[in-house]
């Protein structure tokens, strides 16, 4: 966890951050805004603008990495670095983790901007804010904080 909270760290800080990331283009495992991000890469980007550095350097992985495995990466991670809250309590300036399929593993994030919507990288165009519809609710997985918020 972090040893000082810079001060910040707020939750209108985190969507104000989120939203900077709208437009990044999708690359890949890239994260950095204006050029390229996947969903991962924009949670950590906002991370890195609201810590000044990385909480950790994600393994290497593939696009398909989650039909390939059935550890909970990215879930432990969050787990790790970030302050779990309930579905239930989950507030503008969250970390989402969404499972894409009942039997598969979380595999996406996004981080909520308002109470009905999000900014997200997925494949196939910009990070962009979209809307928190019944769809994407019912593969909500988990609800992280940053720590400080």
């Amino acid at each position: 966890m972090i040893d000082a909270i810079p001060e910040n760290v707020t939750r209108a800080r985190v969507i104000e951050l989120a939203r900077g990331w709208t437009g990044t283009p999708y690359h890949h495992q890239a994260s950095v805004r204006g050029v390229g991000a996947d969903c991962l890469g924009l949670v950590r980007g906002v991370w890195r603008e609201l810590y000044g550095y990385d909480a950790e350097a994600p393994p290497a992985y593939t696009r398909d990495w989650g039909e390939t495995s059935s550890l909970e990466s990215m879930l432990m991670a969050a787990a790790r670095h970030l302050v779990h809250v309930k579905i239930a309590d989950m507030q503008p300036g969250d970390v989402v983790l969404f499972r894409m399929r009942p039997s598969a593993i979380s595999k996406h994030a996004a981080i909520l901007v308002t109470p009905s919507s999000f900014v997200h990288a997925s494949e196939g165009g910009p990070a962009a804010e979209v809307a928190l519809s019944r769809w994407w609710r019912r593969k909500i997985t988990a609800a992280f904080r940053f720590p400080g918020v």
